[in-house]
């Protein structure tokens, strides 16, 4: 378990020290140790994850245990490692202990008995240094300060229960390839596969339990992919049909654009800025017999890439903070700093206003985040729309284009537009 901690510890201080994306951290780490067995491979997975989904209330513990700053940063991170053990995993307290001491002798040997003592004291205090570490918002929300003032101020009394589901684990939701069978089909074939789900949006079921994509019925034959719910709401709300040219402006992975074309036949233009990146819309299509025009190009600057012809519909999944998706990407609620909003804003302006004349008189263009802040949302698109006198906001169902966190989807935005004139 020490060669866990220590491999643990090693992606946490490169997101938290370096700046580094977890995926990325994490499956680096996965490719030094080809003969790690899968248990092991997923342990790994959950401490790194479990430690930055709760690094808040962590970090606030480890305050409280420590008389002074620790000088080495290794340390601090194996701290936060096994109290996220302690705190959330089943496993054997004392071998959690043991280990992290026999980790710290790796480290620095100096600082064991500091590491073993710090780990006891929790346990024998562990209630009342949790409701300490809860008096500071960072410590209960496990968010930065400004992103729960934010949210706070947004949100108001709603805002406890959106930082409360960016701390539990995501869902698993499958989206069922209506061209393949029904939803209700398909919930047969998982009951026989000894697997329960509900349904909770028209092509999608919830699995009771997420499981590896290679016990999923038919997924390899195209039968069903894996997709948020809150991310189905896309190829519905764009209100596509047979016969239309539709451009997906920031396709990749391309889990959108296989299902606009799953709904409807369609000319389909997956465009993306990376053309590595691309490769998974490629795969990902090729696995359900879907096609569709793949470019790389930059949605800012059609002039690259655009061959003039209009698009009837057009889906703009802009980049953004993500912040309504950072139970998948734990580190995002570390990483991202107040004044990337600002940015992030300016830059789905300059996305929309070029987009804009690519499309069609009467067509609807979707604008889509999954952002929880205004700031990236309906303030972009009133903005847009002061700017641009033939462009109409349409209703859709859903309440100010809001899909908030919860316990079936992650936080999405969404703003149908039509231009009229």
């Amino acid at each position: 378990m020490h060669n866990i901690q220590l491999a643990a510890l090693q992606i946490v201080q490169q997101v938290m020290v370096d700046g580094r994306n977890l995926n990325q951290v994490l499956d680096e780490s996965l490719r030094r140790k080809s003969v790690w067995t899968p248990a092991q491979r997923a342990a790994l997975q959950d401490l790194s994850y479990g430690t930055l989904r709760f690094y808040g209330q962590l970090n606030a513990v480890l305050d409280l245990l420590l008389h002074k700053h620790m000088t080495d940063n290794r340390i601090t991170y194996l701290l936060l490692v096994a109290l996220y053990q302690l705190q959330y995993t089943k496993a054997a307290q004392h071998a959690v202990v043991d280990y992290a001491v026999r980790s710290a002798d790796i480290l620095n040997p100096k600082i064991r008995g500091l590491v073993n003592a710090i780990l006891r004291n929790f346990l024998r205090n562990q209630a009342d240094l949790l409701a300490q570490a809860a008096l500071k918002p960072e410590g209960q929300y496990s968010h930065q300060q400004w992103w729960i003032d934010e949210l706070r101020a947004q949100y108001g009394e709603c805002a406890a229960a959106i930082l409360e589901a960016g701390n539990q684990h995501p869902p698993m939701t499958l989206r069922i390839n209506q061209r393949r069978g029904t939803t209700e089909d398909y919930l047969a074939q998982l009951v026989e596969h000894g697997l329960s789900a509900r349904r909770i949006a028209p092509d999608a079921l919830q699995l009771d339990k997420p499981v590896s994509v290679d016990k999923v019925p038919g997924f390899f034959s195209g039968s069903v992919s894996v997709q948020d719910a809150g991310a189905q709401y896309a190829a519905r709300v764009l209100d596509v049909h047979d016969g239309m040219r539709v451009l997906d402006a920031c396709a990749a992975p391309g889990g959108k654009t296989a299902h606009i074309l799953e709904r409807a036949d369609v000319e389909m233009v997956a465009l993306d800025k990376d053309e590595k990146r691309l490769t998974r819309v490629a795969e990902n299509l090729q696995r359900l017999e879907l096609s569709a025009t793949l470019l790389a190009g930059d949605a800012a600057q059609p002039e690259d890439w655009w061959d003039g012809k209009q698009f009837e519909r057009i889906l703009a999944d802009v980049p953004c903070s993500a912040t309504g998706v950072v139970r998948r990407h734990p580190d995002i609620k570390w990483l991202r700093r107040k004044k990337d909003i600002a940015s992030f804003a300016a830059q789905q302006s300059g996305i929309l206003q070029s987009l804009w004349p690519l499309l069609a008189q009467e067509g609807k263009l979707l604008y889509a985040t999954c952002s929880i802040f205004s700031q990236e949302n309906q303030d972009v698109i009133d903005e847009f729309l002061i700017k641009n006198p033939g462009a109409q906001q349409l209703a859709i169902d859903l309440p100010n284009g809001a899909l908030l966190p919860n316990d079936e989807h992650d936080g999405f935005f969404y703003a149908l537009l039509q231009k009229t004139a």
